[in-house]
């Protein structure tokens, strides 16, 4: 049985960080306090962090004691931790392949859309609408026809679950980066051409459990930065 004791979590995390933000929404979800301690990732990581996680990276989650790294294991721990609507419970047929259809949806993202939203960003201006043509495509032949029966939400389901945890913070990236002229904002009125992911991306950007480490003012110019400097160090290759 899981332990429904309230656990002391405590999140090393950056907003910045689309991964980071996996955990945080998980978290929200399931209503559990926690601290944070954000890490600058515009540095070297200090000795401490790395003791702690020795790749550097965010999120890394402190449960009792017990460290844990990488938001798709932080994510899904927690759930299987404190069972709720993120997840079906397992033990059962169903579960098992409404849990198979969840972890085939987010693979599929990532593996056939992910990499190419990102390149979107990174290729000079000249470049970005034929990404964004082929982001699009794949969207359109990958995701849409899994969103079919959202009712808002993945798998016919009225209530958030594991799978707009582990993207959503890449849907609501992918709006908020075309409204700022980050990546070209014909991207939206391509994508709001797909009705299945236009209604299901609708909701999820609006999910309080998504918006409330999302600081648009100041994500924005720290993201611009960024991609300045990626682009200027492959173009200097």
């Amino acid at each position: 049985m899981a332990d429904t004791a309230a656990p002391k979590i405590t999140l090393y995390t950056n907003h910045a960080c689309p991964w980071a933000h996996r955990a945080h929404i998980a978290i929200k979800e399931l209503g559990l306090p926690y601290e944070e301690v954000i890490i600058d990732l515009n540095v070297p990581r200090e000795q401490w962090y790395l003791d702690l996680n020795p790749r550097g990276l965010v999120p890394t989650m402190d449960y009792n004691g017990q460290i844990l790294t990488e938001s798709a294991v932080v994510a899904q721990f927690l759930a299987d931790a404190h069972p709720s609507h993120l997840v079906p419970n397992t033990g059962t047929v169903e579960g098992a392949l409404k849990r198979a259809r969840i972890n085939f949806f987010v693979d599929t993202w990532f593996s056939k859309v992910g990499a190419i939203w990102y390149q979107i960003g990174l290729k000079p201006e000249e470049e970005r609408e034929k990404i964004v043509e082929e982001f699009v495509k794949n969207v359109e032949k990958e995701i849409e026809p899994l969103l079919a029966d959202a009712k808002p939400f993945f798998g016919g389901s009225e209530t958030v679950g594991m799978a707009e945890a582990l993207v959503a913070p890449f849907i609501l990236r992918t709006y908020s980066f075309a409204k700022h002229g980050i990546i070209p904002e014909s991207l939206i009125e391509k994508l709001d051409a797909l009705p299945n992911f236009k209604n299901w991306a609708a909701e999820v950007i609006k999910l309080d459990s998504v918006t409330y480490v999302w600081d648009e003012e100041k994500m924005i110019p720290f993201t611009k930065a960024r991609f300045e400097k990626l682009r200027a160090t492959a173009a200097a290759k």
